[in-house]
């Protein structure tokens, strides 16, 4: 058998091979809406909103439904109601976290997105992923008795404890991966404008 004729017979390359879904996420969508948007930058636009309403004291309700973005408008499944109240301690009726504990439930909920996302991309099977989170805050800054001492957290530690069908540095690589490409990291390293009007 000849060269030429080896060249003819031999197998012809294989092609890429498409992803599965993985890790519940649905890799063949999530792949497809990467490559549409791509295409069409202006289908990334979307705006996302919260409805608050007092109840009473500290205690406030939220509800997040609908939202834009992809050209039109949308709704979630159903309406969510989240409480934000403060603790006894703080003189509130404990009906709910703080605010400043979801920013927190925020920044694990957008982390561990990416993780899945990414690790499914990549065809990395995750087992389980954990995520604690801290904050450190001041409280004289909101309280007004120092003008020295900042509102908000000073310091927030995140610890990841994740298991998957790879090493350790693969699995690591994931994390920091979610973290270059996380919105909520995102605003609260770099921070965000924000505008308050009043209707009265």
């Amino acid at each position: 058998m000849n060269a030429v004729t080896a060249t003819a017979e031999a197998p012809a390359a294989a092609t890429k091979k498409e992803k599965m879904p993985l890790n519940g996420v649905n890799t063949p969508a999530l792949l497809a809406t990467i490559g549409v948007v791509a295409g069409q930058p202006q289908l990334a636009k979307f705006q996302f909103r919260a409805h608050g309403q007092w109840k009473a004291g500290t205690h406030m309700q939220g509800t997040m439904l609908g939202f834009a973005g992809a050209g039109g408008e949308h709704a979630h499944k159903a309406a969510t109601v989240a409480h934000t109240d403060h603790p006894a301690v703080l003189c509130g009726e404990d009906a709910g976290p703080t605010p400043v504990e979801w920013i927190l439930h925020g920044l694990a909920g957008c982390l561990t997105a990416g993780i899945a996302n990414i690790a499914a991309v990549r065809g990395v099977k995750l087992h389980s992923v954990e995520a604690e989170v801290e904050g450190d805050i001041d409280l004289q800054g909101i309280l007004g008795l120092s003008d020295k001492v900042r509102n908000g957290f000073e310091d927030i530690r995140v610890t990841f404890r994740i298991a998957g069908d790879a090493p350790a540095e693969t699995l690591k690589a994931l994390v920091a991966q979610s973290q270059a490409r996380s919105a909520v990291f995102d605003m609260l390293t770099n921070g965000v404008p924000v505008s308050i009007a009043v209707e009265a």
